[in-house]
């Protein structure tokens, strides 16, 4: 209960901030009850009216959650312990397979590209009031929008898929929606959604993407949107195929009034054509980075959607950054036109040694997943104890923790530094630091 906390005010906002200051000092723990509206305006003396005002504007700004007859209570803090924290440091002589970065060998060089968008400045510098998208950059993501058969829609620009993700979420839904997402899934996506107020509803998948008899649990829970990735899953490797695809779709069509984005994370580094879900509901966004083929400091992604969701958040995006930088987009739309990434080579690169470490880890009686892109998930009855196993045979790995809501416990490798050479070794220290296990779903 309250304990010694008294709530006071007799505005609706006054008893707001009430609660709010309580909460904020610790007075007021995550899972407190809060008093029934009636009783608590009995004894302040107010309308009923004003204390559900007050509980209302509560409940939107996140501060607390209301589960019918069992009553108004305080909610969980948003996370702040980003689950990249949960990092395994390489110590000296220990090679690092859990960073999750891309094989440097494998990026474009930027002098070109860089140069040639200083050069578009010195011919005419952006100002204030200029449109926010570079038009050779927009016309050259809507063209390869299409080719895809993703649905017509406007362009925007942000700084990383996650930005992306986050500014769709913040302009459909509120603190206390229910997102599903993918388990495992994407550790930045899964810190995020919390950080928002928002509740994560696990969705298992398989190689092909989220189950579709999943997908529908969690619409039917009251799951408000959905976030999936297309090919290259982080971290299991899955891809949405075109079956998979048209029974998503036929799921999603039964729920149209759901908020849909999809996040290409496998562009330029899959050679696996893309199976859009878009259009498959009213609300729907289409984001696109370029930090995996291109560099992660290159923090640009691009947005379609339809016209409301796009212009809601071009519009709030006015209201903070404005844009994001001409001289990167430039940069980015030059990379593009120049053809500086050769998918079919970069994605057969990371195809082989990732199918090398699965077939080998198979041989040997361990159950993996890496359908496409640059991990490997390996499914683990005791994840503490394999990532300390091979730290100590010099393997640093990244706990499946990072990744996980409720799917079993995992540990995943990437593959980006490994050379033909190191599949035997890995797969040796993989084995022994692992029980053998029947294969499971990712879920």
């Amino acid at each position: 209960m309250l304990g010694e906390y008294r709530i006071s005010g007799r505005r609706a906002s006054d008893i707001a901030a009430s609660v709010e200051s309580g909460v904020a000092s610790g007075d007021l723990e995550p899972g407190h009850v809060l008093p029934p509206m009636r009783e608590l305006a009995d004894r302040l003396g107010v309308n009923p009216n004003t204390v559900a005002a007050a509980y209302r504007t509560l409940r939107e700004r996140g501060v607390i959650e209301t589960a019918g007859r069992r009553g108004s209570r305080v909610r969980p803090r948003p996370a702040s312990t980003a689950r990249g924290s949960l990092r395994v440091e390489a110590p000296p002589g220990v090679r690092d397979l859990g960073d999750g970065n891309p094989d440097l060998a494998l990026l474009p060089g930027l002098e070109e590209a860089l140069a040639a968008a200083a050069a578009d400045y010195g011919r005419g510098p952006r100002l204030y009031g200029d449109a926010a998208v570079v038009p050779r950059l927009g016309e050259l993501a809507r063209a390869g929008l299409d080719a895809d058969g993703v649905p017509a829609g406007p362009v925007a620009v942000t700084s990383g898929s996650l930005d992306a993700i986050e500014r769709v979420l913040a302009a459909h839904l509120k603190p206390g929606d229910a997102v599903a997402v993918e388990d495992p899934g994407w550790g930045a996506l899964l810190d995020l959604v919390p950080a928002l107020g928002m509740r994560a509803v696990p969705v298992a998948l398989d190689e092909d993407g989220p189950l579709p008899e999943e997908v529908e649990r969690a619409l039917r829970e009251g799951a408000r949107a959905l976030v999936v990735t297309c090919r290259a899953q982080n971290p299991t490797g899955a891809t949405v195929g075109s079956g998979r695809a048209r029974e998503l779709r036929s799921v999603l069509a039964g729920h149209p009034g759901v908020l849909l984005i999809e996040d290409d994370h496998g562009h330029a580094i899959v050679d696996l054509p893309v199976h859009p879900l878009a259009g498959a509901t009213a609300r729907w966004a289409f984001v696109r980075s370029v930090s995996k083929a291109y560099g992660p400091d290159l923090r640009l992604a691009v947005l379609t959607g339809d016209g409301l969701t796009v212009d809601r958040v071009t519009g709030r995006q006015r209201l903070g950054p404005g844009w994001v930088s001409g001289l990167l987009q430039h940069t980015v739309a030059h990379l593009w036109e120049s053809g500086a990434v050769d998918t079919p080579a970069v994605a057969r690169c990371y195809g082989e040694r990732r199918d090398a470490l699965v077939a080998a880890l198979r041989e040997r009686g361990v159950a993996a997943c890496g359908r496409t892109g640059m991990n490997v998930w390996v499914p683990v009855s005791d994840e503490t104890g394999a990532v300390a196993r091979l730290l100590h045979s010099g393997w640093a790995v990244a706990p499946g923790a990072r990744f996980r809501v409720a799917s079993p416990q995992g540990v995943r490798l990437t593959v980006s530094t490994l050379s033909a050479a190191d599949i035997e070794p890995l797969a040796d220290a993989v084995a022994a630091a692992v029980p053998p296990a029947r294969p499971v779903s990712y879920g």
